[in-house]
């Protein structure tokens, strides 16, 4: 027999009280979109379908309970932190869902200083810890634009990564330990130690789950020193997207590990940096950490840059400040929003990844085939923010007028959109989603982006969560 939405309310009262369980029409309306359909939600529209609640627990024994109850009653559920998500991996998209919100859990654990360690629940912020870290002389090193609002459960369940990543790495490698809850009720941490081989690395059963395998309870990632007094800013305009690939992959095959490798093309590079680029792409790096090191590798970098007579240098200063500037911000998103309602134009965003071989013809081809078929694009652009050894991404920025009904601009724009790129990206053999995640509806193509081995993805979800309740509709897709 199927649960009522009041018997479900009924059993969360009991176990985390009347206060916690939240059944506000306008909380619940909120709650039924994330960020991928913001258009809409400016609108005051809403989900097909509404939460029966949004349930904030405290405890991972709380988020046992209510998972054990909901799978035995088949009852779905979306685990949920700082609600920063962009690719519909928050959207209801099953009747009665419980959005599980963990953002109270928010006790900093632990600073371990001998270790190099901070343990905190899920519902830290990420600022918060950053801040605390950093009167200590401390970093985490992760620095994602949304890093005013993201919490840890969420940054790791989307397998984020920060603006300083070329240095520091994506969180897959800051996290050291974790906690998490299965739809079982089964409480399960792994504990922290620096490297194991016992076995597969099951943290990253965990890590990028994205809420379809189970609710992320605590987190412990690395520290670093911070010594900003040794930051090294460079900038350079140039005329190709080609070199600056070509650039970055020289200074990556060297073994320079710069905090930030940055190339954006000449319409994006415009609508960030108006002031100098002067409609040119442009090139950024820098170099961070110890004296020795910031200075060694800013020394090496330049060496390799006085090669390239094509390369136009910029004031630093120019970079500092756009460095110092780089987070969004609660009062970005109100700003956002009024100007998404007063002009009609939309920003959005679809990040991949490829090898040094294919990631221009990537870019290319992508804005290529947009700037044909969407002649309401009023912005095509993007830049590449994350290098590697064997390649680096590239973060497709896209602006529109939006010239439909509003429950149409979904399919007519931004899917569409999306599917050309990841279309291109995929022909290549890159990896459709980079750093944001699959959500709801990039699931479309995963089969595509997994091919042969989407076989173990297939059985390592279900097997852990064989009545679909956990974020139905994630990374699968529905059944």
């Amino acid at each position: 027999m199927k649960t009522s939405k009041e018997q479900i309310i009924d059993f969360l009262t009991a176990v985390v009280g009347k206060g916690n369980v939240i059944t506000e029409q306008e909380v619940l309306v909120e709650s039924s979109l994330d960020r991928f359909r913001r258009y809409e939600k400016y609108h005051g529209r809403q989900s097909d379908f509404m939460p029966s609640c949004v349930c904030k627990v405290h405890s991972a024994e709380e988020v046992s309970e209510i998972l054990k109850y909901a799978n035995e009653n088949l009852i779905p559920v979306i685990p949920r932190t700082g609600e920063s998500a962009t690719e519909g991996g928050l959207e209801v998209v099953v009747e009665n869902t419980i959005v599980l919100d963990g953002s109270e859990m928010n006790e900093i654990i632990e600073i371990n200083e001998e270790n190099m360690l901070a343990t905190v629940a899920c519902g830290v912020p990420l600022e918060v810890l950053e801040n605390k870290l950093r009167e200590k002389g401390y970093t985490t090193g992760h620095s994602p634009q949304s890093k005013p609002l993201a919490q840890f459960g969420g940054l790791v369940a989307t397998r984020s990564i920060g603006q300083f990543s070329t240095l520091y790495g994506g969180i897959e490698d800051m996290v050291v330990g974790l906690e998490a809850v299965f739809p079982s009720g089964d409480i399960c941490k792994i504990k922290n130690v620096p490297r194991r081989a016992a076995g597969p690395d099951i943290r990253h059963i965990i890590i990028g789950n994205e809420g379809a395998v189970c609710f992320i309870t605590e987190v412990t990632v690395k520290i670093f020193k911070y010594h900003p007094e040794n930051n090294q800013f460079m900038g350079f305009l140039l005329d190709d997207m080609r070199l600056g690939f070509s650039i970055l992959r020289e200074v990556m095959v060297e073994g320079y590990k710069p905090s930030v490798a940055r190339l954006y093309d000449e319409e994006d590079g415009e609508y960030h940096f108006s002031h100098f680029a002067d409609g040119r792409c442009v090139l950024i790096f820098v170099a961070e950490g110890n004296k020795h090191l910031a200075k060694a590798t800013a020394d090496g970098i330049r060496e390799i840059l006085v090669k390239y007579s094509e390369l136009e240098e910029v004031n630093p200063k120019l970079i500092e400040n756009w460095f110092n500037h780089l987070n969004w911000d609660p009062q970005s998103l109100i700003e956002e929003r009024k100007e998404t309602l007063e002009t009609n134009n939309i920003c959005h965003t679809t990040e991949v990844s490829g090898n040094w071989d294919v990631i221009c013809d990537i870019f290319e081809a992508g804005k290529k085939r947009i700037k044909e078929k969407f002649p309401d694009v009023t912005l095509m652009g993007g830049h590449s923010s994350h290098s590697y050894l064997n390649g680096t991404n590239m973060y497709f920025v896209y602006f529109y007028n939006v010239e439909c009904p509003v429950d149409e601009e979904l399919k007519k724009y931004h899917l569409a959109i999306k599917e050309i790129l990841v279309e291109e990206t995929l022909k290549r053999g890159g990896s459709m989603c980079h750093h944001h995640g699959v959500g709801k509806h990039r699931s479309y193509w995963i089969k595509d982006e997994y091919q042969s081995s989407y076989y173990m993805l297939e059985n390592l979800i279900e097997s852990f969560d064989p009545n679909n309740i956990m974020n139905p509709g994630t990374i699968l897709g529905k059944k």
